[in-house]
């Protein structure tokens, strides 16, 4: 049976933040992708977090909705996790129970159920994970429902104008970047799908409206008469 839940201390740097990110699909636009995290308490079984991640496909991609909810606990290892298109209940769930060592998967009106040997992430929690200053600096192995992902850290680099440390996920090829410092936001997030690969990129809401003062601050003033 794997260890019992991970102690309640949640990670400094996270706390409740809405990220608005916009897709593209070979430059062109493709939709709007939003992360919303807030502190969760589990009950009797201690504190953690809840990511809901609302994807709008559109532009050159076909007008689709995806709804995905990761609940998990400071170490970002997984407690449940569902998708849906966000108006009927989730298509796909998946439920982490420490405690019974044992992963339950449901999927429309099927149920199958298999043991928890080692904790779990879920593709939201991992991602969460990734964004953390603790993230492994080496190559490391994650487990996924449904198979493993080996993730390779890359040198830091500049995205958006900003430090970020990024990794690179094998297999699937997705690529993820985040602040180098707190509040270690996700900066670019690209993921294969059955269209090619999806580029999220974070719009910046505070340096667009520093934008848009300086630009203010530079129009001559009309002087009264």
């Amino acid at each position: 049976m794997i260890q019992a839940a991970p102690p309640a201390e949640r990670p400094r740097w996270l706390g409740s933040e809405s990220l608005r990110l916009t897709l593209t699909l070979g430059g062109r636009f493709a939709g709007e992708q939003i992360w919303q995290t807030q502190p969760e308490k589990f009950g009797a079984q201690g504190v953690g977090y809840q990511t809901r991640v609302q994807t709008d496909f559109g532009g050159v991609l076909p007008v689709i909705r995806k709804v995905q909810v990761s609940r998990y606990w400071p170490d970002f290892s997984s407690l449940s996790y569902s998708e849906s298109d966000g108006r009927n209940k989730p298509h796909f769930e998946t439920f982490f129970d420490v405690e019974a060592a044992l992963i339950t998967l449901r999927q429309n009106r099927e149920e199958a159920t298999a043991p928890l040997l080692t904790a779990h992430y879920d593709p939201v929690s991992l991602v969460m994970a990734l964004r953390s200053p603790d993230a492994p600096e080496h190559l490391w192995r994650a487990a996924l429902t449904g198979g493993a992902v080996h993730i390779q850290p890359l040198p830091v680099t500049e995205v958006a104008g900003q430090a970020a440390r990024t990794y690179y996920l094998r297999p699937g090829g997705a690529y993820v970047a985040s602040e180098l410092t707190a509040p270690h936001r996700l900066l670019r997030l690209v993921q294969p799908t059955d269209f090619g690969s999806v580029d999220a990129s974070l719009v910046i809401e505070a340096r667009r409206k520093e934008e848009g003062r300086s630009e203010k601050s530079d129009k001559p003033r009309r002087r009264r008469s």
